[in-house]
Parts: C-alpha cells; sequence; structure tokens
C-alpha cells in the first residue's frame, strides 16, 4: 500500500505496489465483481526486482508435464503445487489403471492426488464353487492392470489444461 487520494466525494484512487504476476491472473474480473462493475484499474511497471522464485513441475504417472510447469514465488509453491494437482484430479477422466497426479519442487513431491481406476467386477460370473478359480481372475486382472499401468500413456483433455489456468 502506497496512499489513498480523494479525488471528490464518491472516487477514492488506492496506490499499490503489487507484483506483476498477481495483476495478471485473474484480478481486474475479481476486482469488477467485488465492486460491481464500477471499479477499474490501471497500471504502470515500475521496474524489476529480486525474488526467490522457484520452478514447480507437475507430473502424471510419474513423468513431468511440461506444459503445466510454472516458476512461482517460493512462499507460494505449496499451495499453488496443491490447488493445480486437485484441479487436475477432478479434470482428469478415470482410466483402466492408477493415475498419480503429483506436483514437485526438483526431486521433492509437494503434492499428490491419485486418480481411482475402473473397477471390472470380474468374479460377478461365479456362483459359489472353488476359491481358486476366484483368486485366479482376480490375479488375471491384477496382472492386466500392472501391464497397462507400464504401456498406458496418460492423454490430458484439454478441459483440464484450462481448468487449471482458472483460479
Amino acid at each position: 500500500y502506497l496512499n489513498t487520494e480523494y479525488i471528490d466525494l464518491e472516487r477514492i484512487l488506492l496506490s499499490f505496489e503489487v507484483p506483476l504476476m498477481d495483476i495478471i491472473v485473474n484480478f481486474h474480473d475479481d476486482l469488477k465483481s467485488v465492486s460491481s462493475g464500477y471499479a477499474s484499474m490501471s497500471y504502470d511497471i515500475i521496474g524489476y526486482r529480486k525474488s526467490d522464485l522457484i520452478k514447480l513441475d507437475i507430473l502424471l504417472a510419474g513423468e513431468i508435464v511440461e506444459a503445466l510447469g510454472r516458476i512461482v514465488p517460493r512462499d507460494r509453491a505449496h499451495n499453488e503445487g496443491k490447488r493445480i494437482v486437485e484441479k487436475l484430479a477432478q479434470a482428469i477422466p478415470r482410466q483402466n489403471f492408477v493415475i498419480p497426479v503429483q506436483a514437485s519442487i526438483g526431486a521433492k513431491i509437494i503434492a499428490r492426488e491419485t486418480i481411482r481406476p475402473f473397477r471390472k467386477d470380474v468374479i460377478s460370473g461365479l456362483y459359489g464353487g472353488d476359491v481358486t478359480r476366484k483368486n485366479k481372475l482376480l490375479d488375471k486382472q491384477k496382472k492386466g492392470k500392472k501391464k497397462m499401468r507400464n504401456i498406458g500413456k496418460v492423454q490430458v483433455p484439454s478441459e483440464a489444461y484450462l481448468a487449471v489456468l482458472k483460479r
């Protein structure tokens, strides 16, 4: 906060120094919503300043998704990582295998969500009988899912990217 200037009885000019990143992301929409469309804003870039920034990577099924990585202030990295991971977990459709969605700083995982797989009831056709048949079917399903996890690639839909970009 820098100062307050009263232009007339109904208008006030508030002056702040705010990082450009905070203005770019939804600030204008939030300002119009809060003020019912009456407030306006303008800004001037006053220069560059040193800041403690860090690269936040997003991993899907253990692989880095470059399009979702970003540079954030170190003190906001945990909250931002958690927010992105939660949005992605809701936006990415379920697959036939478990999909871990993680946010990391370097090699350290700071947030994680798991997208649960579809579950097919392979033993529904069995009626009574031998327990070993049931176990055999469940083991076969488990092996198939493991194979799918190794081969399967997760396709990120465009809606998921948009969900992450929205605040």
